[in-house]
């Protein structure tokens, strides 16, 4: 079985325990305005392009059948809606301006990888994590590699948004050590404003797990004037505590740091306005969930 990957990060330190291999599953249902990685949105491979890298030399363009790239002032200029994803583009570039982003691996090629830092998990206690994306949108493809990292004695965690079919989150349950659960927002109107997706499958997915004695870290992404109310942050407390077995919590402050991201895949970055968190405010919200017995951690620390 083949699936899309769109990175492998080796030695990340905060996607789970330990020292651990991440790899990024192209592809998700979600819409969140804040997606950090806007490139994992979409299922099928993508062109970006790296502005700064770009010699102008318009190889590329004459290549272009598409019509998706055209000369500008010291480079080129790209309409990712045009692109039809040959990749002529990227594999002439002499300054790899253009980039294919996402391509089709199997199971045991994600592994084998993932392997390569077996000394680093035996020294940390740490593992390899599958994150997006959404992983659940290949969920027969995240299962396979969930069950062959098992039979190779590896810790597994899944980081996922939690909207996807329950019948895929109980199949892949017990291959998993640790659910890493995003949660956007508790109430439905405002999920769907910022997301483009009712919650209810996350509420239901979440209170499984919590029935099959899965252990979960919920994390959540602190946006000011979006999430952080009290009254919202209560009533998602209220229903951490009274529905799931959730214990941690870790909020992550929003940030903006994928601005070029969205840019170089031609897309808008819709959260340029978004207030970002201080100090001040994180702390505050951390003490509100402390308040109703939850273990807190601060952007993992």
């Amino acid at each position: 079985m083949n699936g899309t990957i769109f990175n492998i990060e080796h030695y990340a330190i905060h996607d789970g325990p330990g020292i651990r291999t991440t790899i990024f599953f192209k592809g998700c249902p979600l819409a969140c305005l804040w997606c950090h990685n806007p490139e994992g949105l979409s299922v099928k491979p993508q062109i970006v392009y790296y502005r700064q890298r770009c010699v102008g030399c318009k190889k590329c363009v004459s290549l272009c059948t598409a019509g998706a790239l055209s000369p500008r002032d010291g480079g080129i200029s790209f309409d990712a809606g045009k692109c039809r994803l040959c990749g002529r583009c990227a594999e002439s570039c002499p300054a790899e301006a253009l980039e294919k982003v996402g391509r089709s691996v199997t199971a045991a090629e994600v592994i084998a990888e993932a392997e390569k830092d077996r000394i680093f998990y035996e020294e940390s206690g740490g593992g390899v994590t599958f994150s997006g994306g959404e992983p659940f949108l290949q969920a027969d493809f995240l299962r396979e590699c969930l069950t062959l990292a098992k039979t190779r004695g590896l810790h597994t965690a899944v980081e996922t948004s939690g909207f996807a079919p329950r019948e895929a989150v109980e199949k892949a349950a017990p291959y998993v050590d640790l659910f890493l659960f995003d949660v956007k927002h508790i109430r439905a109107a405002e999920h769907r404003k910022y997301t483009g997706a009712d919650n209810a499958p996350i509420k239901a997915n979440l209170r499984r797990l919590s029935e099959l004695g899965k252990e979960i870290v919920l994390r959540m992404v602190v946006i000011p004037n979006v999430n952080d109310d009290k009254e919202a942050l209560e009533e998602l407390c209220c229903f951490l505590r009274d529905e799931t077995s959730v214990r941690t919590v870790n909020l992550l402050p929003l940030h903006k740091s994928a601005s070029e991201k969205y840019r170089r895949l031609g897309r808008e970055f819709a959260i340029e306005d978004f207030e970002t968190p201080d100090d001040e405010r994180m702390a505050a919200a951390a003490r509100l969930f402390a308040e109703y017995g939850f273990r807190m951690l601060i952007d993992g620390q």
